[in-house]
This record gives structure tokens, C-alpha cells and sequence, in this order.
């Protein structure tokens, strides 16, 4: 899915605000911190709470794993200000058939649009350096942060229904969203290139 350019640890993303970089084994106890926390677990699919240590080490070597194979591709956020210190994680993996966009952040970091700006430069880099044709993503009706995230993104909702949630032991309602690469070509070529994306490595 994703090209030998993702491959390395050394690829990140810049934005005029974030750092979007490979998770790594130091950043598990930021990960078991701020997603562990039930506000943040609960808004989320794959995430349970409690959260234990062990599932974290174990879920960042997976996430490693699917990078570098080219599977799937997930970046911690940290701001450019502290490169090292790890807010949130975004991806898009391939686990559930069609490419899908998942992310959160932590709770100190709400409302200041950051995930909006990840999830816009990966979006990009996904169409731009991939060659994918769709993107999929899901969000809880609760969760209007969530919905504007993706719309942001140029997602389009594409109706509700149940979908699986491993870390809660059923199915959830989800609003259901897509994204296809007319669509992202056309806003694309209608703006002027995203001001927060400073570079891809």
C-alpha cells in the first residue's frame, strides 16, 4: 500500500506545527499515558480501557511492523517544539480490508485543530506517494471533533450503521465517511497548497 519511500524510520512528515514521525518504543509510556485515558479510549475503536503497558510495547512493534512492510502507515504527533514528546498517533492502515484513517490525540491538545492538520498532511501523502484511489474513516455520532476532522480532510459522510469494536466486545454505531482521489485531486488543484505542510522526507 504505502512506497519504500515510508519504509524507514527516518520518514516523517513536517507541518507548521506538528512533527509526524514514527512511533517508537519510547514513546509507549506517553501512548499508555494519554490514550490510556477513558475519554480519549472510548472515542475510539481499537483502544481498551484500561489500557495495560504490555498491550502498548506490543502494539507499537506491530505498528512498526506494518510500516515498514508498507501495509499500513502510522505516525506518532509531536509538536515541532518537542519532537521527541509524542501527542497522538495517526494512520492509515489496511487491517479492515479498504484503507482507513484512524487517529486520536491527547486530551491536553483538544480543540487547538492539530489532528485536523495530521490527518490533512497524511491524507496527502497517502494520495500524493501512494497511488491510493480511496480512504476510509469512521467516527461516533458523540464525537462532532471527530466528524470535523474528517471533513476537514475532504471526507464526504456516507451513511450509519454497526460497526465492529474489538476494544469494546460488539458493534457501535458509526457514522461512516469516504474519500475518493477525484475528489481530493479537485480540491487539490482548486487551492493553494496546504500552508501548514512544510515537508515530506
Amino acid at each position: 500500500m504505502f512506497p519504500d519511500l515510508t519504509r524507514d524510520d527516518v520518514f516523517r512528515i513536517e507541518t507548521r506545527r506538528l512533527w509526524l514521525r514514527w512511533p517508537t518504543a519510547k514513546d509507549a509510556p506517553a501512548i499508555t499515558k494519554l490514550a490510556g485515558e477513558r475519554d480519549v479510549a472510548e472515542m475510539t475503536d481499537r483502544i481498551p480501557h484500561p489500557l495495560e503497558r504490555h498491550a502498548v510495547d506490543a502494539f507499537v512493534l506491530r505498528l512498526r511492523s506494518a510500516n515498514s512492510t508498507g501495509t499500513g502507515l502510522t505516525l506518532a504527533l509531536a509538536q515541532r517544539a518537542a519532537p521527541t514528546s509524542l501527542i497522538g498517533l495517526v494512520e492509515i492502515s489496511g487491517h479492515d480490508g479498504a484503507p482507513r484513517l484512524g487517529y486520536w490525540l491527547g486530551r491536553p491538545w483538544w480543540g487547538a485543530g492539530l489532528m485536523s492538520e495530521a490527518a490533512r498532511a497524511l491524507v496527502h501523502a497517502y494520495f500524493a506517494y501512494a497511488g491510493g484511489e480511496r480512504i476510509e474513516a469512521s467516527a461516533l455520532p458523540s464525537n462532532p471533533a471527530s466528524r470535523r476532522v474528517l471533513e476537514k480532510a475532504g471526507f464526504a459522510w456516507t451513511g450509519r450503521g454497526p460497526q465492529a469494536c474489538p476494544a469494546r466486545g460488539g458493534d457501535r454505531e458509526m457514522d461512516r465517511f469516504g474519500l475518493e482521489r477525484g475528489a481530493w485531486a479537485a480540491a487539490a488543484a482548486a487551492l493553494v497548497p496546504e500552508p501548514e505542510l512544510a515537508a515530506v522526507w
